[in-house]
């Protein structure tokens, strides 16, 4: 790959939380950031990112969690940020994507770092599934589990096909047939066109960064998210164009509509300029599409057929879902949020909506966020 950009400047990190490099990650040079690494012995936490997101999203909780007693280490994941090794071409191994690496990147970085086992592993947006898998294949490693904005729905089930089903394939065609046409984001995230479409930008990285963390922030008025009836076309297009985007557009040209004013950024406490900056120049050099194979592995089944292998099964370890009230990831796949709290996860303790939140929980709420974690992993501890 090209050259990864360099690791967030020390003088923007938080007070007590470091960078640094861990070699020997499953063929990555990890980038981490980290906090409360002294000293040592403590128990640790795992925060996995998710897209388009960097470990830097976490940079406002691990503080908190780290003074509360806690070793809290946050990775760039495979295809983001500052970590290197991994492969950014389009026609590249995609398999090295799929969810069993993605796990398998999480254990090889917790050897490096001498951890047989951490607290919990908590993940955001595609860290979430990455975190509910870790949790359900290696419960002996990840003694608890906590799942931000996407719920985890449990394995597939078990069929003959490697691909999603027709049904899933017939809901794209009926899409592009309703009245305003439309096309379902991951889809589009895993065409060709998508990382040219955002890299190369009119109104460059950076805005288009700024108005796509605005649209789906609670900033942005038109989140006002609610249960959708089932996985049909006319239900999907209930759901913001972020989501379900206008068939001719790019997701550049869909959120540019929506770039804030001048006032607007100013005003946003929870994404100060010097903090977008760190996200605008690591993907200015690294480009997206490291993160968007992970959508690639998704959409064309590139290791579904080994995550079969445990269609039924739960996750065992104690359990936490946390989103914003106003995150129509939610319920952006019909059904999710009760199955995961029905049958994905046996043992969940809480499930909370955070007022004051869209989709970046963590940064527009970090004080309740870090005050559900830290509650959460004391209930998980009595519980034994």
């Amino acid at each position: 790959m090209t050259e990864p950009p360099p690791p967030p400047d020390p003088a923007r990190l938080p007070p007590g939380v470091r960078s640094r490099f861990v070699d020997g990650v499953n063929g990555l040079r990890m980038h981490v950031l980290e906090a409360g690494y002294e000293p040592p012995g403590r128990p640790v936490l795992l925060l996995l990112h998710g897209f388009p997101e960097l470990a830097w999203s976490w940079r406002r909780v691990i503080g908190p969690l780290a003074a509360a007693g806690y070793h809290v280490i946050a990775p760039d994941q495979r295809g983001y940020g500052a970590t290197s090794g991994w492969d950014p071409a389009y026609d590249g191994d995609l398999a090295a994507f799929r969810m069993f690496n993605l796990v398998r990147d999480v254990l090889g970085l917790l050897a490096a770092l001498g951890h047989r086992a951490v607290a919990a592993v908590v993940g955001h947006d595609f860290g979430s599934p990455v975190a509910a898998w870790c949790a359900l294949l290696r419960p002996d490693v990840f003694r608890a589990v906590a799942l931000m904005s996407a719920p985890f729905a449990g394995p597939p089930a078990l069929t003959d096909g490697a691909a999603p089903a027709g049904a899933e394939a017939d809901v794209h065609a009926a899409l592009a047939r309703l009245a305003r046409p439309r096309k379902h984001y991951q889809w589009y995230y895993s065409s060709r066109a998508a990382n040219a479409d955002m890299t190369g930008c009119p109104q460059g990285v950076h805005d288009f960064l700024r108005a796509y963390y605005h649209m789906k922030s609670a900033d942005w008025p038109g989140n006002r998210p609610a249960p959708l009836a089932g996985w049909t076309a006319s239900e999907l297009a209930r759901l913001p164009t972020y989501y379900v985007m206008d068939r001719d557009r790019s997701m550049a040209e869909t959120v540019a509509p929506e770039m804030p004013d001048a006032a607007s950024v100013a005003a946003c406490r929870w994404l100060p300029e010097d903090a977008l900056r760190v996200y605008a120049d690591a993907y200015a050099r690294t480009g997206f599409q490291g993160g968007l194979q992970w959508y690639r592995c998704r959409t064309e089944g590139v290791g579904r057929r080994e995550e079969q292998i445990f269609a039924g099964r739960a996750i065992t370890v104690p359990a936490l879902y946390l989103a914003g009230a106003a995150d129509w990831g939610v319920y952006q796949v019909p059904g999710a949020l009760e199955r995961m709290q029905t049958a994905a996860c046996a043992r969940m303790i809480g499930c909370h909506l955070v007022p004051g939140a869209g989709h970046w929980v963590q940064q527009e709420q970090p004080e309740a966020v870090t005050a559900h974690l830290l509650g959460f992993l004391r209930a998980a501890e009595a519980s034994g």
